[in-house]
């Protein structure tokens, strides 16, 4: 269940990071509102996971779905660049990402 509640919250940690690009600032209520929503709903499933996960992992994994998966929707809905460095260095944090799944314990 820990790794449920890890990728529930990083995939929060997506949507707060969109929605607050999309809030300008801050100043459009709608995308603001969304933007404190998915982080408080982020941390607290982040806040779950870390009951039974090692810190160093738990937090490592949560940041790296966000940043992966900000870069994503960046490329996909923002239309940003999609240079094959930025692409290779998107992959190294995957790789990464796996091997602290793989070494992780629990």
């Amino acid at each position: 269940m820990p790794w449920i509640y890890l990728t529930i919250a990083g995939l929060f940690e997506i949507i707060w990071a969109f929605a607050m690009k999309q809030s300008d600032g801050f100043t459009r209520p709608g995308p603001t509102i969304v933007t404190l929503v998915a982080m408080i709903a982020s941390f607290a499933l982040l806040s779950l996971a870390m009951k039974s996960l090692p810190l160093g992992t738990a937090y490592t994994i949560w940041t790296g779905i966000g940043a992966v998966g900000a870069f994503v929707v960046g490329i996909a809905v923002l239309g940003e660049a999609a240079s094959a460095m930025r692409i290779v260095a998107a992959l190294l944090i995957v790789a990464g990402l796996v091997l602290m799944k793989i070494t992780a314990p629990g």
